[in-house]
């Protein structure tokens, strides 16, 4: 199949360090490739992949302090459609940007939602655009926009040969995220502290986040047991992921997905997480790892993490989350709309 990928252009394909969606739209693009498919990646100029690529804009905008990201956003879109005819599917990462392109589209187009849903505004753009097939990246996602075209729920996968499994771990917590409110990583502080274990805590500030983290984060800096490690590299995420006793995801939102989850599993390192978004649908409670929702069960959870068998925490991944299998689905569904 001809088959173009729209990548949002706020981080490279993949991304150097922090970038969820964008690491999922690199190991899918390379899977399709590997499978004889001719994929075009539309993306950032920086961007790195085996398709061909097609640059909205000569570098990721977080990067370019000038650029407008209205105007490239525009701009990527203006591309893809008017080479529209070129391709059989058009699969878009981009949220509700491709929608007024759709209907006079040639080409079959679908879209996976990478973010929260739980949003009115988007309940009305939904509604007014049914022609908009939809991907959904877990079952909880989809819940919160029922009126939606849903096409399918696909679970991200990751490429497990990039994941070192480590039966031995160690004795510290290990949180990693973007240090906003939602991910609370003020709480993942606390429940370290209070169950005595030290943590670090690695992630992204994001200027509009700057003020809770000098507000909640900052301050529990402090503590002895707690080390902020900064934004790490993906080579340092790993390494720290690893050796970790369990990987703190005390969220407190509609998580979509939780990419980290299973990049944790896949290195042995089991999980404790709220029972939030997609969270129950990717740990397995007592198993490769805990869901627990108040701050005492959490505590205890953690205490508890050494009872969890490393070996069933990659187990699990290569059962459910691995790139063939998110290959798969998505081979399988743009057959059906093609």
């Amino acid at each position: 199949m001809r088959i173009a990928q729209i990548a949002p252009l706020l981080l490279p394909v993949p991304p150097g360090r922090y970038g969820g969606t964008e690491r999922v739209i690199y190991d899918l693009t390379e899977g399709l490739v590997a499978r004889g498919h001719e994929v075009t990646l539309f993306a950032s100029g920086d961007s790195r992949t085996s398709a061909r690529l097609v640059p909205a804009v000569p570098r990721a905008l977080w990067q370019d302090s000038a650029a407008d990201p209205l105007a490239a956003d525009f701009l990527l879109h203006a591309q893809v459609f008017r080479r529209a005819a070129e391709f059989d599917l058009i699969h878009g990462h981009t949220g509700y940007r491709a929608f007024p392109y759709i209907a006079h589209a040639p080409a079959k187009v679908v879209t996976t939602q990478h973010g929260r849903l739980d949003v009115p505004s988007l309940q009305e753009i939904f509604r007014l655009f049914p022609e908009a097939l939809q991907v959904s990246i877990s079952r909880d996602q989809q819940a919160h926009a029922p009126q939606a075209s849903w096409a399918d729920t696909i679970h991200h996968g990751l490429a497990l040969q990039n994941y070192p499994f480590d039966a031995q771990g160690g004795d510290e917590l290990f949180f990693v995220s973007r240090l906003c409110r939602d991910k609370a990583p003020h709480e993942a502080i606390d429940i370290a502290v209070d169950a005595g274990m030290r943590l670090t805590l690695a992630g992204r500030i994001d200027p509009i986040d700057r003020g809770f983290f000098e507000r909640e984060v900052e301050p529990r800096l402090a503590h002895p047991l707690v080390r902020y490690a900064g934004e790490v590299s993906e080579d340092e995420k790993l390494e720290l992921m690893r050796h970790a006793r369990a990987l703190l995801f005390p969220i407190d939102w509609p998580e979509p997905f939780g990419l980290v989850m299973i990049e944790a599993m896949a290195c042995g390192t089991p999980v404790v997480a709220r029972p939030k978004g997609a969270a129950p649908e990717v740990i397995v409670d007592g198993e490769t790892g805990f869901l627990a929702d108040s701050h005492e069960a959490l505590v205890e959870a953690v205490k508890a993490t050494h009872r969890i068998d490393r070996a069933a925490c990659r187990r699990h991944v290569e059962t459910h989350f691995t790139v063939d299998t998110m290959v798969d689905r998505y081979e399988a569904l743009y057959r059906r709309l093609v």
